[in-house]
C-alpha cells in the first residue's frame, strides 16, 4: 500500500478509470452481441440500427481514450464488412 499522499490519490483515480473502461467495454460488448444476434436471425433493419449505434459507441470510447482509434476503427470495418456481406 501507498504512503505517499500522492500515490494515494493516484490509486483512487485509476480505480474510477478502470471502472468507467469496464463499464463503457461491457456496454460495447452488449451491443456487438446485439448486432451479431440481429445478424444472425437476418434482420438486417434491427441490425443496420445497431450497426450505427456501435459505430457511434466505438468511436465515442476512442474519443475518451477507452480504446485505441485505430482498433476502434478496425473494429467498425469489420462490422460494415460483415453487414454488407450478410446483406448482399
Amino acid at each position: 500500500m501507498a504512503n505517499i499522499k500522492s500515490a494515494k490519490k493516484r490509486i483512487k483515480v485509476i480505480d474510477r478509470k478502470t471502472a468507467r473502461n469496464r463499464r463503457v467495454k461491457g456496454h460495447l460488448k452488449a451491443i456487438l452481441k446485439s448486432f451479431d444476434a440481429a445478424l444472425e436471425a437476418g434482420d438486417m433493419a434491427t441490425a443496420k440500427e445497431l450497426l450505427v449505434k456501435a459505430e457511434k459507441k466505438l468511436n465515442q470510447a476512442a474519443a475518451k481514450n477507452v480504446l485505441h482509434k485505430n482498433a476502434a476503427s478496425r473494429k467498425v470495418s469489420r462490422l460494415n464488412k460483415r453487414f454488407n456481406k450478410a446483406n448482399a
